[in-house]
């Protein structure tokens, strides 16, 4: 059983990495909508809005895809932390992170326009930061390019530097809850 033609609508590499690994064929179409970063709804709510907008902006594009949005935040309690607007609010937010536990959420939405389907879910993982001081957090700031990465950390680079531990699926972490997502493609096979 095959899948239609299927689309990521992002333009991160590190996605583009992770939906590789599950061996399917796709074309990468990023999506250039606009985030939502309101204070009234949950870190699973805001996550899945942003995928839905994401992902329904290519869909009406290519119609006859399946289009797959995701949206990445990190939250500690109800404060969330979006993509930092240089290294100072970078640095900011990684001593607010420092040696306390936090949640990362990807919000996902598959959808195909034509077939009016979709699967939206969010995926939830608990990260737990080292204590760290400002040299410690300027030096791993000097290993990556934080201004793209909500929360100001990746994970994947260097994130041994940073991470105590982690509660949950490692490539939500990283922007993609594979097994997840593996399990909605599922549902549009033909």
């Amino acid at each position: 059983m095959s899948l239609p033609p299927v689309i990521l609508a992002s333009a991160s590499p590190r996605r583009k990495e992770l939906l590789e690994h599950i061996g399917i064929t796709f074309a990468v179409v990023p999506s250039h909508t606009a985030e939502s970063e309101t204070e009234m709804l949950t870190a699973a709510e805001i996550a899945q809005l942003n995928a839905y907008r994401k992902a329904r902006v290519v869909a009406k594009q290519h119609p006859d895809a399946l289009v797959i949005g995701v949206d990445t935040v990190v939250a500690l309690g109800t404060r969330l932390f979006a993509k930092p607007v240089d290294l100072a609010d970078a640095e900011r937010m990684l001593l607010e992170l420092s040696g306390k536990s936090h949640e990362v959420v990807s919000g996902v939405c598959v959808i195909h326009l034509r077939k009016h389907r979709q699967v939206l879910f969010s995926d939830r993982t608990e990260v737990t930061f080292r204590p760290l001081n400002r040299a410690q957090i300027r030096r791993y700031l000097s290993l990556i390019k934080p201004l793209d990465k909500a929360g100001a950390y990746a994970i994947q680079d260097h994130g041994e530097l940073i991470v105590e531990s982690v509660d949950g699926s490692l490539t939500n972490v990283v922007g993609l809850p594979l097994a997840r997502l593996e399990e909605a493609l599922e549902r549009f096979r033909n």
